[in-house]
């Protein structure tokens, strides 16, 4: 049998392009990676996949291991917990040997049945009625994606949407629930999502402008053409998105613009579809709300969280204000600003609020009845676990006794759980099931800190197997863009990590919202590189702490997360074994400095404007992988993109590949993978899924030396 022919590692050719802003002129010389429809681009990815197979062949074993074990623990085929909507409950059920999940429903017994029905999956289900089934709609596709999932109010209608390229652009279609037939009714081009007014005559959707912005709400009336439906909102301000949807009441449709820092909301009884939507509070630069609608006392109230001025002072944490409908600037104070509680939601059912916050680097929700008189007394809800996510379920209806609540940690499987609003009892309806030997005594999780050089403390969540010795190898994880959070959840790969002896450790750096607006506003635009210094204080912490050594960590992050992980590569490589990087944003400054490419404009609130700010272009370039990779002993590098990705474009890891090959001292390994038929959120389907968590974690495991058998 011959032996399999050796592939040399790509070397991409050099075409300088010059690059001149603020009069500095940057050489990019691999600038026609950009062009995808090229031949030699295509070929170009073909052969760094060709290598980045050829160098990962000896890991087939630990990666089909793993993909066992995901598999083993997970049960295949299973049902989600059966929400109730009108007259009946709506559950989800997945099969063995399938990739996508089948959507389905049961009626109620009657209008007192608000115990979920305890399904099986080996019991037919009376009255049982299959609504989508996204495998049959995946057949002959490379990629799927289902985006609007959308049941009219009477439960007669579907609105669905799909995508099978990747490129998040959808196909909006109808189904009749009554007949199961598929209605003519076909719309291209849709962003995800859509929302039915109560006539269930009138959809309401969204479409995108060339930059991929969603920027104009249409009303569609069932049984008419595309070229028919009326626009009834343009957005055309290129740094705001626009977001189409309801109250929980239903009384309202609600369309939300917003930019990272400014926001602005339209609403419209939804009894009339086709009147005019008028302004809540106009837009004022810096001020974000979001509003819900109440009824207090017997009134229609609206419910403000906004973060404008209060008695003289920003409330950067936001504030909660009670509205007239019919005059929204009539504010009554409910909730004052804390400078160590983020308020993030309020949610209003027929009796009763429920608050979402932050506090301490961790979710928290609040029960806030109503009376006959107002506003009740408010209590927190209570799990008992050191690090721990909860949040509210599906909850569509707007009167129910119960509310679905979903909790989890890093060591608990997903729980969801029904809270009975009279007795304050959690009902525990279904834990996410681990099959096997799963224990989770033999895990622990914890919280610590690292000191910023600045003295900023900075959260670290820590989770292992127990009696894991130290120094262990260490998986530090991180993001740190957009306020998002990196809240405690299962994970049933990571038990793959776990129990081969790995640390998995998360941290919350600024730039995040963990702790607060301030740790986000530190953390971007001219303060960004407190995202990648807090990362890079945080792994030296965790060395001098004995957690672990630089030849045992390797850093991990996707999308603005590879930002980060970009950046730190170049500012401390000596810190890591390996650095992996999904859909990173690595070139920044150029997608930045080009508004025609999607979200650029939208993102300068995220990191200032180097078209219009020198010191702005100076200070991306001064932090960005791309231009400041350097001759130097570089980690290992496994980044990981995809073709169809209108986000974070394919051409900017293909760029730091080439770049970092020809550049960097040393033998660390460059390893570049390019999914030909996938967007931002990877492939599609779960065991494809599966396939590419083993491809990782076996690179992961190798690269920080962990064991590649399971310990004991």
């Amino acid at each position: 049998m011959p032996e399999p022919e050796v592939v040399s590692p790509p070397v991409a050719k050099k075409v300088p392009q010059e690059r001149t802003h603020h009069g500095d002129t940057f050489i990019d010389e691999y600038e026609w990676l950009r062009d995808k429809e090229a031949g030699e681009v295509i070929d170009y990815l073909n052969a760094e996949n060709a290598y980045t197979d050829q160098q990962t062949a000896h890991l087939k074993p630990l990666r089909e291991a793993i993909f066992a074990e995901i598999k083993s623990r997970t049960k295949e085929t299973d049902l989600s917990v059966p929400t109730r909507m009108g007259e009946f409950w709506y559950y989800s059920r997945s099969f063995e040997g399938k990739q996508y999940g089948v959507h389905c429903r049961c009626p109620v017994s009657g209008p007192d049945d608000w115990t979920p029905p305890a399904l099986d999956v080996d019991t037919e289900v009376a009255g049982e009625q299959i609504l989508l089934d996204s495998n049959e709609l995946a057949a002959g596709h490379d990629f799927f994606s289902l985006g609007a999932f959308s049941i009219s109010h009477d439960g007669a209608l579907l609105a669905y949407s799909t995508d099978v390229v990747g490129d998040e652009r959808y196909t909006l279609q109808f189904k009749d629930l009554r007949t199961g037939a598929v209605l003519p009714d076909v719309i291209e081009g849709a962003a995800p999502g859509a929302t039915w007014a109560l006539d269930h005559k009138h959809v309401f959707y969204l479409t995108v402008d060339e930059a991929w912005r969603p920027d104009t709400v249409w009303r569609h009336r069932l049984g008419t053409t595309k070229d028919q439906d009326v626009k009834v909102f343009h957005e055309p301000d290129d740094r705001y998105w626009v977001g189409i949807g309801s109250t929980r009441s239903e009384k309202y449709l609600m369309i939300f613009v917003a930019s990272k820092i400014t926001s602005e909301g339209w609403m419209l009884e939804s009894a009339n579809p086709e009147g005019e939507f008028r302004v809540i509070l106009p837009r004022r630069d810096g001020v974000e709300y979001s509003v819900e609608h109440a009824v207090v006392g017997g009134q229609d109230r609206l419910l403000i969280v906004h973060n404008d001025v209060v008695d003289g002072v920003k409330a950067e944490n936001f504030v909660l204000a009670d509205a007239p409908v019919d005059n929204p600037a009539e504010q009554t104070l409910l909730i004052g600003h804390h400078d160590d509680i983020r308020l993030e939601e309020v949610d209003a059912f027929a009796g009763h609020l429920v608050l979402s916050y932050r506090r301490e680097a961790l979710p928290r929700l609040a029960i806030w009845p109503l009376t006959e008189d107002g506003y009740g007394q408010r209590h927190e809800l209570e799990v008992g676990l050191e690090l721990c996510s909860i949040g509210l379920g599906g909850n569509p209806e707007w009167q129910q006794p119960t509310l679905r609540i979903g909790v989890s940690s890093f060591i608990t499987p997903s729980q969801v759980f029904d809270y009975d609003v009279a007795t304050g009892e959690m009902l525990l309806r279904k834990q996410q099931p681990v099959l096997g030997d799963f224990d989770p005594e033999r895990y622990e999780q914890h919280r610590d800190w690292a000191t910023a050089a600045d003295g900023t403390k900075i959260p670290i969540s820590l989770v292992s197997r127990k009696g894991v010795r130290s120094p262990a190898p260490l998986l530090l994880y991180g993001y740190g863009s957009y306020e998002s959070s990196i809240d405690p959840s299962f994970s049933v790969a990571r038990l793959s990590l776990l129990d081969r002896g790995m640390v998995f450790a998360v941290a919350h750096v600024r730039g995040g919202g963990e702790m607060g607006r301030l740790w986000y506003e530190h953390g971007k635009t001219l303060t960004k590189k407190n995202t990648f210094t807090d990362f890079i204080d945080c792994a030296r912490h965790l060395i001098d702490t004995g957690r672990t050594t630089a030849g045992q960590m390797v850093a991990d992050g996707g999308s603005a997360g590879g930002l980060l992980v970009g950046a730190v590569a170049n500012m401390a490589p000596e810190l890591f074994a390996g650095i992996l990087a999904n859909v990173p944003f690595v070139d920044p400054l150029t997608s930045i400095l080009d508004p025609s490419l999607p979200l650029t404009v939208i993102e300068w609130d995220e990191w200032g404007n180097p078209l219009a700010d020198k010191d702005v272009y100076d200070y991306m370039k001064s932090y960005s992988p791309y231009e400041n990779v350097a001759a130097q002993d570089y980690p290992a590098i496994l980044a990981i993109t995809s073709l169809n990705d209108t986000r974070v474009l394919y051409v900017e890891p293909a760029k730091w590949v080439a770049k970092l090959r020809a550049t960097k001292t040393g033998d660390a390994e460059l390893l570049l993978k390019t999914e030909m038929s996938a967007g931002h959120g990877g492939v599609s389907g779960r065991y494809a899924r599966w396939e590419e968590v083993a491809f990782e974690y076996a690179w992961l495991l190798a690269t920080a030396g962990a064991s590649a058998t399971p310990l004991d």
